[in-house]
């Protein structure tokens, strides 16, 4: 059997409520039972009861995540920069993923809030599908969405300006010179998929250049590379190509040129997310950087103002992306078309 609190207050020479009051720091006691305490503690090697401080407290100390998976890169990176909020603030991360299916995503709520987690962050993974649970959810901890939200709010979110991102793309293709500019993204399932191609159609139509049909399936590499070899294989080839992420972007930009295609001299390709290996393709890639730290910052600033009870509109925070031109796109002084 383990050191107890007993054992402590018996080798510190004080009482047990004493031991306890010292360990705790919720209540003050005077230095002299204070240093006795903490050397019995240590000289014993008393860890606290983390379950039975959990019950008293009302608190676990642990914030529950749930992504879509951690296969994407920018998923990875705003774990990290959340796990790296929360240590500021002594508190622990419990990660799930949700395979990117409404259902996992429900069973991953109810595991996280039957291990009491003091609040949640999720990126739902279906603007509909994702509803029922993420409401349920929200109803028993604070909870708080980062980049993807749900049809019709019911929570705060905090994600990037997606009709600025795209505006800043549109408009550099265009100034490069392109006529012609085709987007290529996600099926419409979730709301950065949605959004990432309504901010296009916008700046396309503010730009005043031509766009092709949009070419929508996954958020892949694998299917950049299939768009990329549809391109090929078409009619018209467009003067740029705006992708919905990175990883698209990169899968996009090895199908063209190894199908003989110059990038970004007969075609600029545009990413988004600014994450991964983006500054390490082959040419390196120009593509929107998503304010990751920022975007993690004020989801644990907005968790920390949710209440269960508390009546008021959910909170939106857009923040501001910024355009990092690398070698994909033409460069603006080139101006003309095709």
């Amino acid at each position: 059997m383990g050191v107890t609190i007993h054992d402590v207050a018996r080798a510190a020479g004080v009482s047990v409520a004493s031991a306890s009051r010292a360990l705790s720091g919720r209540r003050k006691v005077t230095p002299d039972v204070a240093e006795r305490v903490a050397r019995a503690a240590a000289e014993l090697g008393y860890q606290p009861n983390a379950v039975a401080k959990a019950l008293r407290d009302q608190t676990t100390g642990t914030i529950g995540m749930i992504v879509p998976g951690i296969g994407n890169p920018f998923f990875t990176t705003i774990v990290e920069a959340v796990e790296h909020q929360l240590q500021e603030t002594g508190r622990d991360l419990l990660l799930c993923a949700s395979q990117y299916r409404p259902d996992v995503e429900a069973r991953r709520l109810e595991t996280l809030l039957a291990r009491r987690v003091d609040g949640l962050i999720i990126s739902p993974c279906d603007i509909e599908g994702s509803v029922p649970a993420v409401l349920n959810a929200a109803r028993r901890v604070p909870l708080v969405q980062v980049d993807r939200y749900i049809e019709g709010g019911g929570a705060d979110w905090v994600g990037v300006d997606d009709d600025s991102a795209l505006a800043q793309a549109v408009d550099h293709v265009a100034e490069g010179g392109a006529r012609l500019v085709v987007f290529v993204g996600s099926r419409l399932m979730n709301s950065s998929a949605r959004s990432r191609l309504s901010g296009f159609e916008r700046a396309a139509t503010r730009a005043g250049v031509a766009t092709m049909p949009p070419f929508l399936g996954e958020f892949t590499l694998e299917w950049g590379v299939e768009v990329g070899r549809l391109l090929l294989d078409g009619d018209t080839m467009p003067d740029a190509v705006i992708c919905g992420n990175d990883q698209i972007a990169v899968g996009l930009v090895r199908a063209l040129r190894t199908g003989g295609v110059r990038v970004p001299e007969e075609v600029s390709v545009v990413g988004f997310d600014d994450v991964g290996h983006a500054a390490m393709c082959d040419p390196p890639l120009t593509t929107v950087r998503q304010p990751v730290e920022e975007m993690a910052a004020e989801a644990v600033r907005l968790l920390g103002l949710v209440r269960v009870s508390d009546p008021r509109p959910a909170q939106r925070v857009a923040i501001a992306p910024r355009l990092v031109v690398r070698e994909t796109s033409r460069p603006v002084a080139a101006g003309g078309g095709k």
